[in-house]
């Protein structure tokens, strides 16, 4: 059953292994792909949560990480191929599994389209993920807004424990 909330420079930043309570947390990155501005906008408000930077794709993941936070959306009706691109060229060995987040202003998830090309790189994916609305041509003004960001940063920490 899939759980679906609605609603750093490289190196040593892209990494977060702080101790809390005497537990050491997930190693985390933030990558995100967008058009319009929105997943940026959720990404950021991801890895503020994480305390890590939230970058783009074009950014590779060179550390291994426990938990890649992907951002993407849909792209007339699937993901962009520079998503397909991304995931397609991660190495397993660095990425323990990937959590989808994103936003849109007419269909929701594409955590199939992601899964299906992390399935082929040997990539698991988290059941969870995060969506909300995005402002899209004047459709869903002001979206992802604050109460949006706010939830997709509950989300991560959730994730992370």
């Amino acid at each position: 059953m899939r759980l679906i909330f609605l609603t750093k420079g490289e190196g040593k930043r892209i990494i977060s292994d702080k101790k809390r309570k005497g537990r050491i947390l997930m190693k985390t990155a933030v990558r995100y792909y967008t058009k319009t501005g929105n997943t940026k906008k959720l990404a950021e408000a991801v890895a503020k949560a994480l305390d890590v930077e939230a970058l783009p794709i074009s950014a590779p993941i060179e550390e291994a990480v426990d938990v890649l936070f992907l951002g993407n959306s849909y792209y007339a009706f699937s993901i962009d191929p520079e998503v397909r691109d991304f995931v397609r060229s991660l190495d397993k060995s660095k990425v323990g599994k990937i959590v989808n987040f994103g936003s849109a202003a007419m269909l929701n998830s594409t955590y199939k389209k992601v899964k299906a090309e992390a399935d082929k790189v040997g990539i698991p994916m988290d059941e969870r993920e995060f969506h909300c609305k995005g402002e899209f041509k004047g459709v869903h003004k002001g979206r992802p807004n604050a109460e949006d960001l706010a939830a997709a940063a509950a989300f991560a920490k959730s994730v992370v424990g």
